[in-house]
């Protein structure tokens, strides 16, 4: 049985991969909108037919997969890009939402791995951005033509469908979610943790289907709407990532209970309610942790902690430096300034130079 903690082999293996340049550049991949691009057909060779499967079976390889994960990547061609897609996706996303705090988003090396071991907030966010990046991904993956098993969404629940004709290419959430659910595995009950990490995979995915949004274009005479085109879209991934940092805030603390219907562990507010932590009983959408998270102020095997750390004066130097003060350097920059559109096609810029001041938290 696959459970929440194969997602820290697959984080680790395709964050490796990032870094290497294995995956597509930022802005190629951020917030997926890879999935807008042309697709071009070309005909294939029975040789480049086999190189193209050979590729993606060393991409299954290389990721520290489980057997059931690794054969799901490689009976779809598609599958191994989507995987790289998604934690890019997810780690550029992390990287942005907490960019003005303690912890960065620090994923590098034996930061991560340490910080994976431990049931914290920051890690029950890092769950959520991933599940949900996946999720995210492969739905616009199959609505772009990019897997073998899927394709548009047809959403046959849609309302009033005797007003609605069917038409554009939504993306395809039902078989992401039933990807997602089935390649990070089943709830599993052996420990607080493993239930904690699945509760958290499951509120990264329950976020994406609340985001999605029918669009729809009218079609009749002289404007109007006796007939409509639409299609479901995913919200984009840098509003799942604003949602996700803000249920971040709010996330609770929790212990484990046993359900005595079922005789199964339950998620639970802590025995013992210490200060600052609410008793409140976590709801299905809410992150939820176990261990109460460091300062992130010193270096630590958690993070490289907050020295040298560029901050804003008046917005983060004094969270951040954590009441060590910050040093002020001033620089001069230049920058493309009074920007104008010409005919045609080119924008034409001045070149201006001004003094700015930096500042860095003091060691």
């Amino acid at each position: 049985m696959l459970d929440g903690h194969l997602l820290l082999g697959w984080l680790s293996s395709c964050a490796l991969l990032v870094l290497l340049g294995g995956a597509p550049g930022p802005s190629a991949a951020y917030f997926g909108l890879t999935g807008n691009e042309p697709l071009t057909i070309l005909p294939l060779t029975s040789e480049m037919e086999e190189a193209a499967v050979k590729a993606h079976y060393k991409v299954c390889d290389r990721l520290k997969l489980e057997k059931k994960q690794r054969r799901m990547c490689r009976r779809d061609p598609g599958v191994a890009e989507t995987l790289v897609e998604a934690i890019s996706m997810s780690a550029l996303e992390c990287q942005y939402q907490f960019r003005f705090e303690r912890w960065n988003c620090t994923l590098e090396g034996r930061y991560r791995a340490s910080l994976l071991k431990r049931g914290f907030k920051e890690t029950a966010f890092l769950y959520a951005i991933s599940s949900a990046g996946l999720t995210h991904a492969m739905a616009k993956a199959c609505s772009a033509g990019r897997m073998e098993r899927c394709t548009c969404d047809e959403a046959p629940d849609l309302e009033n469908r005797e007003a609605w004709q069917w038409g554009g290419c939504g993306d395809n959430l039902k078989y992401s979610n039933k990807f997602v659910k089935e390649f990070l595995g089943k709830k599993s009950n052996k420990d607080l943790r493993a239930r904690v990490d699945f509760h958290n995979n499951l509120v990264g995915m329950k976020v994406i289907k609340a985001g999605v949004e029918t669009t729809c274009k009218c079609h009749g005479v002289s404007g109007s709407c006796t007939v409509r085109t639409c299609w479901r879209q995913l919200s984009p991934f840098h509003e799942i990532g604003k949602q996700l940092k803000q249920k971040y805030e709010t996330s609770l603390k929790v212990g484990s209970t046993t359900n005595e219907a079922t005789g199964e562990g339950d998620i639970s507010p802590p025995k013992k309610s210490t200060s600052g932590h609410s008793d409140q009983i976590p709801r299905t959408t809410d992150l939820v942790y176990i261990d109460d998270s460091p300062s992130f102020c010193l270096m630590s095997r958690y993070s490289p902690g907050t020295s040298g750390r560029k901050c804003y004066k008046d917005k983060n130097c004094e969270s951040i430096c954590c009441g060590r003060g910050h040093n002020t350097q001033s620089r001069v920059v230049t920058r493309p300034c009074q920007c104008q559109v010409r005919w045609c096609c080119y924008v034409e810029c001045k070149q201006c130079t001004q003094r700015e001041e930096v500042y860095t938290c003091k060691d």
